[in-house]
């Protein structure tokens, strides 16, 4: 789905280039796509690696944001494609799944960067353009207290067991009541100031 040119404003800056915006949820890259090209990119979207796949083939693009989770499989098999076919491309990974081992894995298939979800368009276009790429982003203002993320990854790994309570604790390598005694627990709280 290009955006098409009349929903852009007629002050839009000089193209930047072209950029992919890969994402199986249809609204979110569309207004992501949109509010890149504002900023001067040429957008175009897939919503699946089979579309990312023939698009980023056909597009040739510049640039490509790319979520890590889509609905027919990962995120990284459209970076592999895209170094493949586009070495040039600089590739930012997107999650809300964000960890650590998903985080190298995105930069050793070849992205540049890595982004949670939701990133806003100023993030989304520095990381995008940093040439540099040894400049670390700020700290975020707020950010998740250890509790909470171990508490989501957990909760990650139990929807993907499909809920299964024996399953789940072998991938995460604890004992099964162990297990149990979290799950039976609320979500760890945000720290308030």
């Amino acid at each position: 789905m290009t955006v098409p040119p009349a929903s852009i404003p007629a002050q839009a800056a000089p193209s930047k280039g072209k950029l992919l915006v890969i994402d199986d949820d249809q609204i979110l890259a569309g207004r992501t796509a949109l509010s890149m090209a504002r900023r001067g990119f040429e957008t175009e979207t897939a919503f699946s690696v089979a579309e990312a796949t023939a698009k980023a083939r056909a597009y040739k693009p510049d640039f490509a944001l790319v979520d890590l989770r889509l609905g027919d499989g990962s995120g990284l098999d459209v970076v592999q494609t895209l170094k493949d076919h586009v070495p040039n491309c600089r590739i930012v990974v997107v999650t809300a799944f964000g960890n650590i081992a998903t985080a190298v894995a995105a930069v050793k298939s070849g992205a540049v960067d890595y982004l949670s979800k939701p990133a806003d368009a100023a993030a989304i276009e520095a990381a995008l353009l940093n040439e540099g790429g040894d400049t670390l982003p700020p700290l975020p203002e707020n950010p998740m207290p250890a509790d909470r993320v171990k508490w989501e990854h957990i909760q990650r790994i139990y929807e993907q067991c499909n809920h299964n309570v024996s399953e789940t604790a072998r991938k995460l390598g604890m004992h099964r009541r162990t297990l149990q005694r979290i799950l039976a627990k609320y979500a760890p709280r945000e720290q308030e100031d």
